[in-house]
């Protein structure tokens, strides 16, 4: 065998280990492509019920919403009749109870006073507006002024 016909026989060595790997990867490739195609196809059966499911969630949860926001315009309403009607009950009664608890105050106290011992019937009073009488203070608190 001369040379040429050795390196014929060598390229077609490798030319058919070639096609051989490269059909070997295509087969390979096949493989991969119907799981793939498989997969993908199990994932659109779950997905399209899934996003069903979802959408009617997404519906209830604007139903809810919508509920939910009237009875919060209910509840603003009551406050703002209940805040109405806590002034006007505070403005109708609030100046007379006041009025009321002031006269019994008056009259406790002016029953008090009146209870009171009456000073001896010879006992002279000397009141002198402004001023301190010496003998005046027995036993009571010093002024802060006063330099005793």
């Amino acid at each position: 065998m001369s040379g040429g016909e050795v390196a014929g026989i060598l390229v077609a060595v490798f030319w058919a280990i070639l096609v051989s790997f490269l059909a070997l990867v295509l087969v390979r490739l096949a493989q991969t492509l119907k799981a793939t195609t498989k997969m993908v196809a199990e994932v659109s059966e779950q997905a399209v019920p899934l996003l069903a499911d979802a959408s009617a969630t997404v519906r209830s949860a604007h139903t809810q919403l919508a509920r939910v926001d009237a009875i919060a315009a209910d509840v603003q309403e009551v406050t703002a009749n209940a805040s109405a009607l806590s002034s006007t009950v505070s403005s109708a009664f609030g100046g007379p109870l006041v009025k009321v608890a002031a006269f019994g105050y008056g009259v406790r106290r002016a029953i008090g006073k009146k209870g009171a011992e009456a000073p001896a019937a010879g006992a002279k009073r000397t009141v002198v507006v402004g001023r301190t009488l010496p003998g005046a203070r027995r036993g009571g608190r010093r002024n802060r002024r006063s330099k005793d």
